[in-house]
């Protein structure tokens, strides 16, 4: 196996898995495929529950082709089978934009079920997860399997029903915040899922790699104070350069000398005295704030709140936020009312929520771009399924420029001039204030394109349908498509007096193909290829004609911020144009130090993340036994014996039992909480002193997190018998009220960017990129 691995490494395909045994059994399938087609729909059924079916793989897919067709009118192709194939063999199906991977996800998944497995299919958000299991349930009533969805809307009674099912539809943010809820649950039958073994991930590289280190959190009521607005106020007079000074990458900000002092006559205080430490830090997450997060680019403000945008996808990050001194900052820069804080209770990472299941899958359009991540974190190899029809899409040469303006006048004269012609354009921008700028040149050129970014990102749906109409302009953030297929065309469109809707469909189909099909145009490469690759693919679908070329600039944020000390003096054409072959690998070598950087802060974080995921199963493990048997009152029994038998002997042993529960779980939970705060103070504390001193941070933090988490489980006990001894008992039962068991009023759940105090290490980043420069062209 370690063989076979560096021979994938050295020819520049890691993780990818041999087909031919899936096209074998497609094959197969298609020989049996008149004679099941010949099976009424109680047979077909019957056929579907035989125990030899799931050893059995061709007549699986012909079962399956042929409820697919029935069910839903679509004939999986021979493809498709091959991407079911793969996702049943555990692996991630690389399938193109538009090849059918819904409908392979769906076979895959009741394959799973008939095998007896339970099946949680993860999608991105509520939409695609509610439509997917709708869109696919008479394939699975026919197959009978049985398939259920879970939004953000739904209730505890209904969540509990549908973790019933044998396959559930779900965002993994849903699916997440569950577990962390059931882990805080005093009375069993107040936990809503059930345990499943597989996990089959939609969009698999945007969760298992972009969203693997975000973490889930279920927060409870607490009073925080909010973000003190004089900080604000303070670091926005502070001028860069004298006053404070950011890392090459952008990701830290610090104080200068010269902003310390002047921070320090401001407050009329030392600023360093260890009395100030918490001025100290205030302090610096409103200069985190104001200096190094965009309205616009990191958030926007929607109905008096700050919304984060999603780097990856370009959309609004539902239910996502900041740390809660961060988020206060945010707000106070943006003179906001401060939103909810709490007390974290409980969080666990996207990354180890799907470590959680014994058979993790996954179906995506670009997975060989991260397949090295996919095998390191995941253990998941790549299957790439080749698209039924050739792809035809002209795929045209970067077109760089000196200046960021040249490369928009540019920009701009390519979708006229395409305009013109009929044919539509999708634009891909980096940010939503491009997007913005981009759109207000157009209409100054005569074009009014439509607009979709993360302020309207409710209505992509609609939007995307319609961006292959003739003539029509799309201008996007990286959100282009997901979820729904962009037909050249369009959408059905206004009726056309004696022409039928269908001919009339065709009629503009025919009309852009004519004009060479969607046309997708990129103002700036992303930070990691597998991004364009994204928006790339929203054109030349299903062996439609189509085009693609990218926009960029000397001048575009990833060279500037990645590759800061690679300057270009070659020549420069009319309009700004530059053609020198040095130049364009400026453009690459930033893109490739940016990937190289994403995946350092991955495993950075992963390690973090590794010890507390250890701590925390060592505390679940004795909270279950809590939980569900008698270990509580056995321990109070052991530690208290005359409290215990006192009580007992009042209230009676099972009054006393369910007190012991209550009592230990209780002090578990609130450990539990103060040990994360801890760790938390921990990280961020241990980053900055390590900046200064030439520290390991992962050492630094281990060394004291490790004695920390030791001391967990004792001291939960000890705080258990203390509390016990409190109990007072009647003939009616044990008043828990003494006790002082008092758990928050109210919970909720949010996403969070990671901490960035304590994330990174910066030597580690530093080293990286050093790496990256010293390759040459």
């Amino acid at each position: 196996m370690a063989l076979l691995d560096r021979f994938r490494r050295l020819v520049q395909k890691p993780g990818s898995v041999d087909l031919a045994p899936f096209r074998a059994v497609a094959e197969e399938a298609g020989r049996r495929e008149e004679r099941v087609r010949a099976l009424t729909d109680a047979e077909l059924t019957a056929a579907a529950a035989a125990p030899d079916l799931v050893a059995d793989l061709p007549e699986f897919c012909a079962i399956g082709r042929e409820a697919a067709r029935r069910a839903i009118g679509e004939r999986p192709f021979d493809v498709q089978l091959t991407g079911t194939l793969a996702l049943l063999s555990g692996h991630v199906a690389e399938m193109a934009t538009g090849e059918g991977k819904t409908l392979a996800g769906a076979l895959a998944a009741a394959g799973y079920a008939l095998r007896g497995e339970r099946v949680h299919v993860m999608s991105v958000n509520d939409y695609l997860a509610r439509r997917d299991a709708e869109w696919m349930g008479p394939l699975y009533a026919l197959l009978g399997v049985s398939v259920a969805s879970i939004g953000q809307a739904s209730t505890p009674d209904e969540r509990r029903a549908a973790y019933g099912a044998d396959v559930v539809y779900a965002p993994v943010s849903e699916i997440g915040f569950d577990l962390l809820r059931d882990r805080l649950v005093t009375d069993p039958a107040d936990a809503v899922q059930r345990a499943a073994s597989v996990a089959l991930v939609d969009e698999a590289d945007s969760v298992l790699v972009d969203e693997a280190m975000v973490p889930l959190v279920l927060a409870g009521a607490a009073d925080l104070d909010p973000a003190d607005p004089r900080y604000a106020d303070l670091v926005r007079r502070l001028r860069p350069g004298l006053h404070y000074a950011t890392d090459e990458e952008a990701r830290n900000v610090q104080l200068t000398a010269a902003g310390s002092r002047e921070v320090e006559r401001v407050l009329g205080l030392d600023l360093y005295a260890p009395e100030n430490l918490a001025t100290l830090t205030a302090v610096n997450v409103a200069l985190h704030a104001e200096v190094l997060l965009h309205r616009d680019v990191d958030y926007i403000v929607r109905d008096g709140a700050v919304k984060l945008i999603s780097e990856s996808r370009g959309r609004v990050a539902l239910l996502q936020r900041w740390p809660d001194g961060l988020q206060a900052a945010v707000e106070a820069k943006e003179e906001l009312e401060a939103s909810p804080s709490g007390e974290i209770l409980d969080s666990i990472t996207v990354q180890e929520l799907i470590g959680r299941y014994p058979v993790r899958c996954g179906m995506t359009g670009t997975a060989m771009a991260v397949a090295g991540q996919l095998t390191e974190f995941y253990s998941l190899q790549i299957a790439v399924v080749p698209p039924n029809r050739p792809c035809v899409r002209d795929d045209g040469p970067d077109r760089l420029y000196a200046t960021t303006a040249d490369k928009e006048v540019a920009v701009v004269e390519e979708i006229v001039a395409a305009h013109a012609a009929g044919r539509p354009v999708l634009v891909g921008t980096g940010d939503v204030a491009e997007s913005e700028r981009l759109a207000r040149r157009l209409v100054r050129a005569g074009v009014e394109p439509v607009v979709l970014n993360a302020k309207n990102d409710a209505e992509e749906a609609a939007i995307i349908a319609e961006a292959g109409a003739p003539g029509a302009v799309t201008v996007s953030t990286q959100m282009a498509g997901r979820g729904t297929d962009i037909r050249l065309g369009g959408g059905p469109g206004a009726p056309v007096p004696g022409t039928a809707p269908a001919e009339q469909e065709g009629e503009r189909r025919d009309q852009v193909a004519a004009a060479g099909g969607l046309l997708v145009i990129g103002t700036g490469r992303y930070h990691s290829s597998r991004l364009d690759d994204q928006l790339r693919g929203r054109a030349g679908r299903q062996g439609d004609p189509g085009g693609s070329v990218f926009f960029t600039s000397l001048q575009d944020d990833l060279v500037t911020r990645y590759a800061p000390d690679e300057t270009y003096r070659g020549p420069i054409g009319d309009e700004g144009r530059v053609e020198d072959k040095g130049a364009h690998w400026i453009v690459g070598h930033a893109q490739r130090v940016a990937e190289g950087v994403d995946l350092e802060l991955h495993r950075n974080t992963w390690r973090y993340n590794q010890l507390i995921g250890l701590q925390r199963r060592e505390v679940l493990t004795e909270r279950e036994a809590v939980l569900t048997g008698d270990a509580a009152d056995a321990a109070m029994a052991a530690d208290a014996p005359a409290k215990h038998a006192e009580l007992v002997e009042t209230a009676g042993a099972e009054a006393v039992a369910e007190a012991a529960r209550q009592v230990v779980l209780y002090q578990l939970d609130r450990c539990w909480a103060e040990h994360l705060a801890f760790l938390a103070e921990l990280r961020e504390g241990i980053h900055l002193r390590s900046l200064g001193r030439g520290l390991d941070p992962l050492v630094e933090f281990n060394r004291e997190a490790v004695p920390a988490g030791k001391r967990l489980l004792g001291d939960a006990r000890r705080r258990s018998v203390a509390a016990f001894e409190e109990l007072t008992a009647t003939e009616a039962g044990v008043d828990l009220d003494a006790a002082g068991l008092k758990r928050p009023s109210a919970t909720w759940t949010y996403l969070v960017h990671d901490n960035p105090f304590g994330s990174l290490d910066e030597r580690a980043l530093r080293g990286l990129i050093s790496m990256f420069k010293g390759r040459r062209r």
